[in-house]
């Protein structure tokens, strides 16, 4: 049976279907109705409504070391405050999900409405050396299912995975059949407290030993922590090309940034990546490889851009939208510009 569901809507619900059981958040524009549908489930989960972002982001990890799927959700200012104890769930190896609906900042920003500036965030927002995982859906369906993936990533890969949306998308309604989805779950590899000898810290350990001073070590750790995520994220390779055969022109755009300009189709080829981080390295290449031209419409000042530069090592335009506001005359007048 179809139904009309928004965005945050179906990222709560496909948590649910992934088998989330524990939650803790502090309500926040634009992610607060995640809160709100999940409170309702109080009974069937744990739900957690925390003093702040600080102390919901460990009680979900917490939650997940307890042997709980678990997930916190927030918009920027809160992702700030997590990002701490982000870097210690990747040292510890927790699996968990962490939800970000982007908003206009820094700081309070333009609370009510919709960015894509925390791009650079979700990837370096913690401190030291580390690789998350990030997905980035662009319909309600999809956020549905990608939810579902990230529980998934987040097992197989023992790290917090991160969910992007942004203003618009979290609040978009959309009809969606969801029985007709079926995303397999992946089965927890984590033993919960009790199982066995666990040992929890952010300090780099061997054996519950501290190695805080053992270079070879902590490079022979970092190694292996690496090429288990990337193993993983080799998983969830996802994305979408649109290939016009006279086209030397190729737009790359995500999220909801994504659907405002698919129009252009008619007009260009158009690159959309779902799994943001791990960057798609060799898929990029090989596209992009067949233009003239490469330009990156964003809602920020260039951040997936000068990823890509870093990679590609040749020069690529850029579209940036600015101020919580987004439309298809403004985007394409800025391509003519460039053009």
């Amino acid at each position: 049976m179809k139904r009309l569901i928004m965005g945050n809507e179906a990222v709560a619900m496909g948590a649910l279907e992934a088998g989330m059981t524990f939650f803790a958040a502090y309500p926040i524009t634009p992610a607060s109705e995640i809160m709100h549908f999940l409170a309702k489930e109080e009974g069937r989960i744990v739900f957690m409504h925390a003093e702040d972002e600080i102390a919901s982001m460990h009680m979900a990890i917490g939650g997940s070391l307890a042997g709980s799927r678990s997930m916190t959700s927030t918009s920027g200012p809160g992702m700030s405050l997590k990002q701490e104890g982000i870097g210690l769930a990747h040292m510890m190896g927790v699996p968990m999900v962490v939800i970000n609906v982007m908003r206009v900042g820094p700081s309070t920003g333009m609370p009510t409405l919709p960015s894509q500036g925390d791009i650079l965030q979700a990837r370096y927002g913690s401190h030291g050396d580390y690789n998350p995982i990030v997905f980035y859906p662009a319909s309600v369906s999809e956020c549905y299912v990608y939810i579902q993936q990230a529980f998934n990533a987040a097992e197989e890969s023992r790290t917090p995975v991160i969910l992007l949306l942004d203003g618009f998308l979290a609040h978009l309604a959309e009809t969606v059949d969801l029985r007709s989805i079926r995303v397999p779950r992946k089965k927890r590899t984590l033993p919960p407290l009790g199982k066995g000898t666990r040992h929890f810290t952010g300090l780099l350990s061997k054996d519950g030993i501290p190695q805080t001073k053992d270079t070879e070590y902590y490079r022979k750790w970092y190694a292996g922590y690496k090429k288990r995520v990337e193993r993983v994220a080799d998983k969830y390779a996802y994305d979408s090309y649109l290939p016009h055969p006279d086209s030397e022109t190729l737009l790359i755009a995500y999220g909801i940034t994504s659907r405002v300009i698919r129009p252009l189709r008619k007009e260009y080829s158009i690159y959309r990546p779902i799994r943001i981080f791990p960057v798609l390295e060799e898929r990029i290449r090989d596209i992009t490889s067949r233009y003239k031209r490469i330009i990156v419409v964003e809602m920020n000042d260039g951040q997936y851009r000068g990823e890509l530069q870093k990679i590609l090592r040749r020069d690529i335009l850029g579209v940036s939208i600015l101020g919580g506001t987004i439309n298809l005359r403004e985007v394409k007048a800025k391509i003519n510009e460039l053009l």
